[in-house]
């Protein structure tokens, strides 16, 4: 696209033409298919629909993203706009309180372009009943005047792609999500991948980093591109000061290890977690609530954040009865399964 446009006033919504220079708000985000690493079945299948939607100039269709945190489903919802050359409005299902929130949203979609509503489990009953007339005849029911002298009024709507993000598919309700027509399901990145990832992080910060240190980061970030690029950052502050800013696999052991992050790419939170479950409720079972108090998280940060990359990864896991600490996990912390502790437990490398 030629030109360029953001703009966000009061209402709960941004409208932002992408475009694939340093302007862009974070210009580590990839802007194209091509440069986004990873997800390979997921990025094939998508360029299929995509081209299939262009070259019939018709609009994509409904598209349901479903991952963790961090995977990157919302660069993954502008880059379709790019492959769409179309306009892109975002929004997160918190924001929209009101039908009237919505309806002014939908009410000034253009044609084939892109509404992307993030966090889409979150979204009230009311907003979703509005959508499902949205999403499949494009129209919405409005009601005019109150009481005996209301009446309803169908308003149609141009031809728009829906692209909703959410990190609990099975808190979407069934008549929601049925009515996207494509599902993609984004996976924890592999160590090489992150590698990628992170290579091309450090080329577009203009910063040095050797191979082997890329590869040691990319083994500490839990899998996820976001925690990758987040470190990487820092590590080359560490690098400027310490060092000939230069990224080599000692600045990163250093860096990780003032950060509190270890050889398996947890953080300190995450090694009180399991040391609370054994110390407090010797090692399980105990409930989501009781530990989220315990380690001072709320539950949902619990659930989305920690949990999944401590059962990835065996230290934790979950039972009927509440959550469970493993064998693995009295072996980091060098706790013996009767309790004993090992008298070394701080060298993190």
């Amino acid at each position: 696209m030629d030109d360029e446009k953001y703009t966000q006033d009061d209402s709960p919504v941004s409208v932002t033409f992408q475009a694939s220079d340093e302007k862009n708000e974070n210009i580590l985000r990839p802007q194209y298919l091509e440069d986004f690493q990873g997800q390979k079945q997921l990025k094939e299948n998508l360029s299929i629909f995509i081209k299939a939607a262009r070259d019939r100039s018709e609009a994509l269709d409904h598209t349901f993203l479903v991952g963790p945190p961090g995977l990157g489903k919302t660069t993954l919802a502008a880059i379709i706009a790019n492959e769409m050359h179309s306009e892109i409005r975002m929004t997160s299902a918190p924001a929209l309180d009101k039908p009237k929130d919505l309806a002014g949203i939908l009410t000034n979609v253009t044609e084939n372009s892109i509404f992307f509503i993030d966090e889409i489990h979150r979204l009230k009953p009311a907003l979703e009943e509005m959508l499902y007339i949205a999403m499949e005849d494009f129209e919405i029911d409005w009601v005019i005047g109150q009481g005996p002298s209301a009446r309803t009024m169908r308003i149609p709507l141009p031809k728009f792609t829906l692209v909703g993000a959410t990190t609990k598919a099975g808190a979407v309700s069934t008549p929601l999500s049925e009515r996207f027509g494509i599902n993609c399901h984004l996976e924890y990145y592999d160590d090489e991948e992150l590698k990628n990832i992170i290579l091309r992080s450090a080329a577009i910060l203009k910063c040095k980093i050797e191979d082997d240190a890329a590869s040691l980061l990319a083994h500490c970030s839990r899998g996820t591109p976001r925690i990758a690029n987040r470190l990487l950052k820092r590590l080359r502050d560490f690098a400027d000061i310490l060092s000939d800013g230069v990224i080599n696999t000692n600045i990163v052991k250093h860096g990780l290890t003032k950060l509190g992050i270890d050889s398996n790419g947890l953080e300190r939170q995450d090694r009180n977690i399991l040391k609370t479950i054994i110390d407090f409720y010797d090692g399980g079972p105990v409930g989501a609530d009781t530990l989220s108090i315990s380690v001072g998280e709320a539950v949902e940060t619990l659930e989305d954040f920690y949990e999944p990359y401590l059962i990835q990864q065996g230290y934790l896991k979950r039972t009927p009865r509440g959550r469970c600490v493993t064998a693995k996990a009295y072996e980091l912390l060098g706790i013996n399964i009767e309790g004993r502790k090992n008298a070394d437990q701080g060298i993190l490398f």
